[in-house]
């Protein structure tokens, strides 16, 4: 397929407890790389469509790892820019059935923190490129973030390029003098695609579904068309609204599923109980990739690329750390109802 995908955004060093053990407790922990953008690039990679990740990594030992382990999975690295002393970094705490996952940043005046707008040539960057994909959590890291995040944007724009974002409300991050609902409205009237989960939308622009009960494990899809109607009339850019739906029963046993709005009708996927959850982290983005996947394969078919996105997010869940590493096969026998588990002999 001659479809060019570029993502851009922070990548850190994960730093992850063993065995669900608490921060008190750990007297190692499990170190790989994850990140919003990163971990939609590595799902678009193993389903096989060309790549490329943008971002800002230090020059030094550890930025030349990510750049091995971005390579690993055939990720295109060619316009990823050296500068900054340092790697974010985040710290994580699995919870398991009534004690909920923990995560604690470290990424203040990480490399990317410290971009600044014309620092990245997105003129080049966006050569023979057809899809644009970035997350909230960009411009929530630092003014400059955000500034070379609508540079993006507007030169995305400007080519014709499809442009999808994952809302990813994190308030932990928005400290650096402007709120997600000052910043984000203006970044997203470019999109043609925005992704939330069942709280974004409520979080960032105060809209809320009504009749459900995300922590008892109830969240109907048919109640957040309103959510998506509404999210559509602010951006009318936006040629679909996609939510997520997660019910939390406990942190090893959630509901999965997912809602597409494209201004008529509303799709509703099938939804998954994951009784044993082994990573939730990334999930979002699991989802993102597969989206983006299941739209650029069926274009006309937004049912079968909502289904495929969750069906892959789903397969996440078994898999530790950030990166979705599971095949368009195995998501496929999972969508025709295989949820055995059975050795693959």
């Amino acid at each position: 397929m001659d479809q060019k995908i570029v993502t851009f955004g922070e990548i850190m060093l994960r730093l992850a407890t063993p065995e669900h053990q608490r921060f008190s407790q750990a007297s190692s922990f499990r170190a790989s790389f994850g990140g919003g953008e990163a971990n939609v690039a590595v799902s678009v990679a193993n389903f096989g469509l060309p790549v490329e990740y943008v971002t800002r990594l230090p020059k030094n030992d550890i930025g030349q790892s990510v750049l091995m382990e971005l390579k690993r999975y055939g990720i295109g690295t060619n316009h990823i820019i050296s500068g900054g002393d340092r790697l974010g970094i985040y710290f994580l705490e699995t919870g398991s059935v009534s004690r909920p996952s923990k995560v604690i940043y470290d990424r203040a005046h990480s490399a990317i923190a410290d971009i600044e707008p014309g620092m990245i040539n997105w003129e080049s960057v966006f050569k023979d490129a057809t899809w644009f994909h970035w997350t909230g959590i960009t411009p929530a890291i630092s003014k400059g973030a955000a500034t070379v995040c609508q540079e993006a944007i507007n030169a995305a724009k400007h080519k014709g390029i499809t442009v999808s974002c994952d809302l990813n409300f994190r308030k932990n991050l928005w400290k650096w003098g402007k709120s997600a609902s000052e910043v984000m409205p203006d970044l997203i009237q470019g999109c043609d695609i925005i992704l939330g989960n069942e709280e974004d939308a409520e979080k960032v622009f105060n809209i809320e579904p009504e009749g459900t009960d995300v922590s008892a494990g109830k969240v109907a899809g048919a109640k957040y068309e309103t959510v998506c109607v509404k999210l559509m009339k602010m951006f009318p850019a936006s040629g679909k609204v996609i939510i997520t739906l997660r019910g939390s029963i406990n942190a090893d046993n959630n509901t999965w599923s997912g809602v597409l709005y494209d201004g008529k009708k509303l799709f509703e996927a099938p939804v998954y109980q994951i009784t044993h959850i082994v990573d939730r982290v990334g999930g979002g983005d699991a989802f993102m990739g597969g989206l983006i996947y299941g739209l650029i394969t069926w274009p006309a078919d937004d049912q079968k690329a909502l289904n495929f996105a969750v069906a892959a997010s789903c397969l996440k869940h078994t898999i530790h750390g950030d990166f979705n590493l599971v095949t368009v096969a195995e998501v496929e026998q999972l969508m025709k109802g295989d949820a055995s588990g059975r050795v693959v002999r």
